[in-house]
């Protein structure tokens, strides 16, 4: 293999604390191993220009480690490969252009980190012969493969602080406070938070729930003596029988946008305790903000990781935590599929052990 002297490196998806502290680590990581590296703005948008890109040394990375968002942009308006579009020098399909601008940038190799779409579409350019190491990002922690993905640790520790000021404000008024964060089709941000906080009932997208149970379970706090209530949800929680809660169909580039179903929640055990009920929708800023220290440090590990993975000629990969290492897995593995909460795992069953409904 000819030696690697100049890669590129880009973030796609929706945004997560850590993304800066990954892109840090990729640059000092290469630079310390003879390497340029090139950062990419605007996901895979970035390769459709010359101009949208630039040389980052290390200097231009330092103190950017605590700093949520990405330096570099991202897109999450799903997958362009099939995609023409308007360039200077006229119409292009879209994958022809980038894999052009790939070459006239003279990158040896591309680190492209992101979540399940940012996979998908690495893969299919891998296989058009682009040398790829993938690092897995998404708040949900819903890609295969890994234990963690970074922001995932950021977003329960948000959601949990958040759970815990409502407490407050719900035992004062003997309220039932609705939480609704994010999750659209895992609800792993939904468990964590909801039993760090202490949540009466948690409702997640793999568990269709029955809203008279959840609020039997709400009344029979209240004939003990607890009279308030927390009930946390996921975006992408449903009743059984019924559907996810839509904003926004999906519609050509741009994926289905869930939400409203804490509201949802909110008037029906309204309505069916009789309660004084408000619900709160935590949205994005479970993305913003500083990544905690695990976030960090997973971040870090992650870049490194990937820089030399690059430097072994393993491409078609993904970092992944599997702890206590840090290891590789072929693209080919994960992509395509989603991790969700499985019915046996143990913070669901020690959650149902403690007295917290799924409303199953």
């Amino acid at each position: 293999m000819p030696p690697i002297r100049r890669i590129g490196v880009l973030t796609g998806g929706g945004d997560a604390p850590g993304l800066n502290a990954v892109i840090r680590a990729v640059v000092k990581a290469a630079a310390n191993g003879g390497i340029e590296t090139v950062g990419i703005e605007d996901s895979f948008d970035g390769l459709l220009e010359m101009d949208r890109s630039r040389v980052l040394t290390p200097r231009d990375v330092t103190g950017i480690l605590r700093l949520g968002g990405t330096i570099l942009g991202t897109l999450n308006t799903g997958n362009p490969l099939t995609s023409e579009i308007q360039t200077s020098d006229g119409p292009r399909r879209y994958a022809d252009r980038v894999l052009e601008i790939y070459r006239r940038l003279e990158l040896d190799a591309l680190v492209a980190i992101g979540g399940d779409g940012t996979l998908a579409i690495s893969h299919e350019f891998c296989q058009m012969g682009m040398p790829i190491v993938c690092v897995p990002k998404t708040i949900d922690n819903d890609i295969v493969g890994t234990t963690n993905c970074f922001g995932f640790d950021t977003a329960v520790a948000f959601a949990t602080d958040a759970i815990d000021r409502l407490h407050t404000t719900a035992e004062a008024h003997k309220r039932i406070l609705v939480v609704e964060v994010m999750g659209r089709y895992a609800g792993w941000i939904a468990l964590y938070a909801g039993v760090a906080g202490g949540a009466d009932a948690i409702l997640i997208p793999e568990i269709p729930f029955d809203i008279a149970l959840v609020a039997q379970r709400l009344r029979d706090r209240d004939k003990w003596g607890a009279k308030f209530s927390i009930v946390v949800v996921a975006e992408g929680a449903y009743p059984m029988g019924g559907t996810m809660s839509l904003v926004e169909a999906a519609h050509g580039r741009t994926a289905e946008r869930l939400g409203g179903i804490g509201a949802q929640v909110c008037e029906a055990l309204h309505g069916e305790t009789g309660k004084e009920t408000r619900s709160v929708v935590l949205g994005h800023l479970q993305r913003g903000g500083a990544p905690t220290s695990f976030d960090r440090v997973l971040a870090t590990r992650f870049g490194g990781k990937s820089v030399e993975l690059v430097q072994r000629g393993e491409f078609g990969t993904m970092v992944a935590f599997a702890p206590p290492d840090i290891i590789a897995r072929r693209i080919d593995d994960v992509v395509g599929k989603t991790k969700t909460v499985p019915m046996d795992f143990d913070l669901v069953m020690t959650a149902k052990s403690l007295g917290v409904t799924f409303g199953d």
